[in-house]
């Protein structure tokens, strides 16, 4: 990113310079302001452009980022939905067990009332 900023910058101070160059070559009697303000103008959309520049480079970047994180969470998700699911199986059948031993059938029949 310091790169494309450096990048940036020296567009920028060649913008001015050749823009300096091209108006003091031009007519004598041209108005500073004006040419001033086209500069900065230049200079003005030359970083723009340099920072849109970064500015996508760096979006590309992390789109990789956030794609591989989402696929680990989808992942991550997926295992404990499953374990917990074993667990729950686990536990019923277990307490099915629990409930047949202690509620023995006896031999006997029932009374009838």
């Amino acid at each position: 990113m310091k790169a494309n900023f450096l990048q940036a910058v020296m567009a920028a101070t060649l913008a001015l310079a050749w823009a300096g160059a091209t108006h003091a070559q031009g007519a004598p009697g041209s108005d500073t302001k004006t040419v001033v303000k086209e500069d900065a103008k230049t200079v003005g959309h030359a970083v723009a452009h340099s920072a849109r520049t970064v500015g996508h480079s760096v979006a590309e970047s992390s789109r990789k980022a956030r794609d591989t994180i989402r696929a680990d969470s989808k992942k991550a998700g997926h295992a404990v939905g499953h374990s917990a699911k074993a667990v729950g199986r686990t536990v019923k059948d277990s307490a099915e067990k629990v409930k047949t031993t202690v509620t023995r059938k006896s031999d006997e029949p029932q009374p009838k009332n």
